[in-house]
């Protein structure tokens, strides 16, 4: 796997929060979790551009169901490390969700202003169950109550980016996940 030389990193504004061995571990986990849950059921797993795009595709691989993916589009960060006080929501999803069992997958559950927003839009279609699936909590940064069932790591308040998480788009492709420094 690709790593960061001890030079290159030391000039990076953020330090390894997460390493890959720790998240290959916990996703592998979390896909066995699903499987056995979901036994005899296809879940149809939504994610939430762009901050799960990696995260989705590695636990997709460990989740051993027949399931289906979506994607919707949202954002409450656009300049950086400052959330926005409004969630920008885009995009929908293309399959019937009725009587399904559906995932939300998220990268990051930060304040859950913006899962709290999908969940209630994905409620009004009727699922049969849906339910969380984050990477990342922030449990003390929760503004708005949500139900977490599939949490890979509960992380404090820091601002993170790699493995599908960005800063203004940028280290979404770190292979880890890393805590935004003060230089």
């Amino acid at each position: 796997m690709p790593t960061l030389s001890d030079e290159k990193r030391s000039s990076q504004p953020f330090e390894i929060l997460l390493d890959q061995t720790t998240l290959a571990k916990r996703v592998t986990e979390l896909g066995k979790q699903i499987t056995k849950d979901y036994a005899g059921r296809k879940p149809l797993l939504v994610g939430v551009l762009k901050g799960c795009v990696v995260f989705m595709s590695d636990l997709m691989r460990h989740i051993e169901l027949p399931l289906e993916a979506e994607f919707i589009f949202a954002a409450s960060y656009r300049n950086g490390i400052k959330r926005e006080d409004d969630v920008i929501l885009g995009g929908g999803i293309d399959v019937p969700i009725k009587g399904r069992d559906v995932l939300l997958v998220e990268g990051v559950v930060d304040s859950a202003r913006t899962v709290s927003i999908i969940l209630h839009k994905l409620r009004k279609q009727e699922p049969a169950s849906l339910e969380i699936v984050t990477l990342l909590d922030k449990p003390a940064s929760h503004r708005t109550k949500v139900e977490v069932k599939y949490r890979g790591f509960s992380i404090g308040n820091e601002f993170v980016i790699g493995y599908g998480l960005d800063n203004t788009q940028m280290y979404r492709n770190l292979p880890f996940v890393g805590r935004m420094i003060d230089r």
